[in-house]
């Protein structure tokens, strides 16, 4: 068998076992495999084969890789505006029910509505926000 077709299945092996485990080292070990592949098709002797797909793996793990896991990994976006409200913690001013109320989120007060329209949240009950509908906050309170 020749030694590109042993390279070219490395490659091929390296990219499923990639898309089973989503480290991108496999990937790029089987990227690395794949041009030595091709270096093994015109005939480079195999001491240099093995040579290229080290330093060829070396610098896509130690350098590819860390860039390509950042982009990958990237934080939540910050949340602005009423979306940053969703999920805080919220005070009850006065009662609120699936009609109506009014809480306290941030020093700010806001109308409330209870999330589950069969409840009814006595004042100075800790609520967390679920949602903010227009200018009404959807509470539910906190357990």
């Amino acid at each position: 068998m020749d030694l590109w077709l042993i390279w070219l299945i490395a490659a091929g092996v390296l990219a499923v076992a990639e898309i089973f485990t989503l480290t991108v080292a496999l990937g790029m070990l089987g990227a690395a495999a794949l041009v030595t592949a091709g270096f093994a098709a015109v005939g480079l002797p195999l001491p240099l084969q093995l040579l290229v797909f080290t330093v060829l793996a070396a610098v896509s793990l130690f350098f590819v890789r860390p860039i390509a896991v950042r982009h990958l990994l990237k934080p939540e976006a910050e949340r602005f505006g009423v979306d940053a409200l969703v999920g805080r913690a919220a005070y009850v001013v006065s009662e609120v029910t699936g009609l109506g109320g009014r809480v306290r989120i941030g020093g700010e007060e806001w109308t409330a509505r209870a999330y589950d329209e069969t409840l009814v949240i006595p004042p100075g009950t800790t609520v967390d926000v679920i949602e903010i509908s227009g200018a009404t906050a959807l509470v539910y309170p906190r357990e």
